[in-house]
C-alpha cells in the first residue's frame, strides 16, 4: 500500500531521517524518498514510495538478509562474545597437581615431559571453552611437614619453605604452557610481585572468563595447611564446580594396592565414607571443606595419557567423591 503525499517541515524531515538512520535501515532506503519540492513558505513536500518499492530499491536482486535467531541450540551455551561453545559436565574446574607427580620418575625435581603432557591436555580442553585453574604442590622440592624438626627447623618455617617450592613449580608449569600458546597467570598467596600476581579473587575469576589458565601457588599462605586444603579453598572461592586431584594411582582403593593385589578400585564414594574409613585421599580439612560446600572430588591417575582431558570434561575416570557419574553435579553457591 503506497504512502500518501504529506507535507512536513525541514526540521521534522531531519528528525525523521535521523530516526531512520538509528533503525539500521540501508542507505538506499533513505534515497527512496523522491520528488522533493520546496514551496515558497519554506516547507518541503515529500512523496514516499511504497514498501515494496523500497525493498526493490535497496537490493537489485530483491534478496532479503536472513534474520539471525537469538536462541542457542540444545547442548550449546553462549559465552560473553556471543560465540557458541559445547556444554560439558563442568564448565569451571580446579586441577590439583601434586609435587610428586611433577617429579615423574624422580630422576630430577621437575620432569619437563610431565609438565608438557599436562600443558597439552589442559590446552585441549581450554580450547573447548572449559575454564581451568590449577593448584600445584611442592613435595618434589621440599615437604614442610616431613622436614620440620630437622636441624631445629620449626613447622612454620618448614611450611613457608614448602610454599616457596610450590611457586617454583608454578612458574615452571606456566612457562611450559605459554610455550605452546596457552595464556597463563600465576597468583601467589603472599606477595612476590616480581614473578607473579598476588592472589585476588575477582582478578582470578576474570582471568578464567577471558580463557586464561590460572595457577595458584604458595598454598593458602598459612603454615599448618596443605595444598589439598588450598585446592578446596580456591575451588570454593572462584565458584569452580569440582576438584580434580591428579595422583600417581588410578583412584581410591578399598585397601593399599601395593600391599594387597586384590584391592578393589572404588567407583564412587561419599564424604562420610572417606572420613569414617580414614582413606588417604585428601587431608580431613580439605575433605570437610569440600563437603560443606558441596564440591565433588575426582581422584585419577595423572600418568595415563588423556586422563586429564577426560576428567576435566567430566568423563568417567578414577574415583568420584561426593557425586554420581550419571548426573550433572551442581555446586551450591552460598
Amino acid at each position: 500500500m503506497a504512502i500518501s503525499t504529506s507535507t512536513v517541515s525541514s526540521s521534522n524531515l531531519l528528525s525523521f531521517s535521523s530516526t531512520l538512520g538509528s533503525s539500521r535501515i540501508h542507505r538506499s532506503s533513505l534515497m527512496s524518498f523522491h520528488n522533493h519540492q520546496q514551496t515558497s513558505n519554506g516547507r518541503l513536500v515529500v512523496n514516499c514510495c511504497s514498501s515494496s518499492d523500497m525493498g526493490s530499491a535497496q537490493n537489485p536482486t530483491n534478496g532479503r538478509q536472513p534474520q539471525m535467531s537469538s536462541m542457542s541450540p540444545f547442548g550449546v551455551t553462549l559465552n560473553d562474545n556471543g560465540m557458541s561453545k559445547p556444554s560439558y559436565k563442568w564448565q569451571r574446574v580446579l586441577l590439583k597437581v601434586s609435587g610428586e607427580a611433577l617429579a615423574g620418575d624422580h630422576t630430577q625435581n621437575i620432569d619437563p615431559k610431565i609438565t608438557m603432557a599436562i600443558a597439552r591436555e589442559v590446552a585441549s580442553v581450554t580450547r573447548l571453552g572449559i575454564e581451568v585453574a590449577i593448584v600445584v604442590g611442592g613435595g618434589n622440592i621440599f615437604r614442610g611437614a616431613s622436614a620440620a624438626g630437622n636441624s631445629g627447623l620449626d613447622r612454620s618455617s618448614a611450611d613457608y619453605i614448602g610454599m616457596l617450592a610450590t611457586v617454583m613449580n608454578a612458574i615452571f608449569l606456566q612457562a611450559t604452557m605459554e610455550s605452546i600458546g596457552i595464556p597463563t597467570r600465576v597468583q601467589t598467596a603472599f606477595r612476590m610481585s616480581e614473578v607473579a600476581e598476588p592472589y585476588i579473587r575477582r582478578r582470578a575469576v576474570r582471568h578464567l572468563e577471558k580463557g586464561r589458565v590460572v595457577i595458584f601457588a604458595a598454598g593458602t599462605g598459612n603454615p599448618f595447611f596443605t595444598t589439598d586444603t588450598a585446592a578446596a579453598l580456591r575451588c570454593a572461592e572462584i565458584n569452580a564446580e569440582v576438584v580434580l586431584k591428579a595422583t600417581n594411582v588410578d583412584g581410591v582403593y578399598d585397601d593399599n594396592p601395593r600391599r594387597n593385589p586384590n584391592a578393589r578400585l572404588l567407583d564412587t564414594l561419599t564424604y562420610q565414607e572417606v572420613t569414617s574409613k580414614d582413606l588417604s585421599v585428601m587431608d580431613m580439612t580439605a575433605i570437610t571443606l569440600c563437603q560443606e560446600n558441596n564440591i565433588p572430588v575426582v581422584v585419577f591417575n595423572l600418568n595415563q595419557p588423556g586422563n586429564i582431558a577426560k576428567a576435566i570434561q567430566g568423563e568417567r575416570v578414577g574415583t568420584l567423591i561426593g557425586g554420581t557419574w550419571n548426573s550433572t553435579v551442581s555446586k551450591t553457591l552460598g
